[in-house]
């Protein structure tokens, strides 16, 4: 099975930068035979790769919801809340998603792992509760990871 992880978001905008944290922290013990790449900002980049002939995704970003700060949340996208085009100006989530659709792609099927951000103001580094929420959500994904590999998966008591 060919599974891609992706962090996504922008470094320079405080809790936007999770993504990219979960997946330094991913890197520096890899999982076999799965990709892992920080995208960042490099949202057409992403698009492309999601149509290299991935099984699955699992996309890792900072996704406001209304919840309190730091709270990890797991997020089965469906396609059909994607905007009718994208907007090569705003490149989130929704809009790499449709911009799939416009390259005449089609999309593996996705797991979104978000973390309520506390504040995306420009600054460089996360929030304390989100960076509190860095190891528990790089858990997080390589549980689904391995359960989506069919592997057992090893429950801690």
């Amino acid at each position: 099975m060919k599974i891609l992880i992706a962090g996504i978001g922008n470094i320079f905008f405080g809790d936007d930068g999770f993504g990219t944290e979960v997946v330094r922290m991913l890197c520096a013990d890899p999982i076999a035979d799965v990709k892992i790449e920080d995208f960042g900002i490099r949202g057409v980049h992403l698009a492309y790769e999601l149509v290299s002939g991935y099984d699955r995704v699992f996309l890792i970003d900072a996704v406001p919801r209304g919840g309190p700060p730091g709270t990890i949340y797991v997020i089965e996208p469906e396609t059909a809340l994607a905007p009718a085009s994208p907007d090569a100006h705003r490149m989130d989530v929704s809009s790499v998603l449709a911009f799939v659709g416009t390259i005449g792609g089609e999309l593996p099927p996705i797991t979104l792992i978000g973390c309520e951000p506390y504040a995306m103001d420009p600054e460089i580094g996360l929030s304390g509760v989100v960076r509190q929420a860095v190891q528990p959500a790089a858990a997080l994904v390589r549980h689904l990871v391995t359960r989506a590999l069919g592997a057992p998966v090893a429950v801690e008591g």
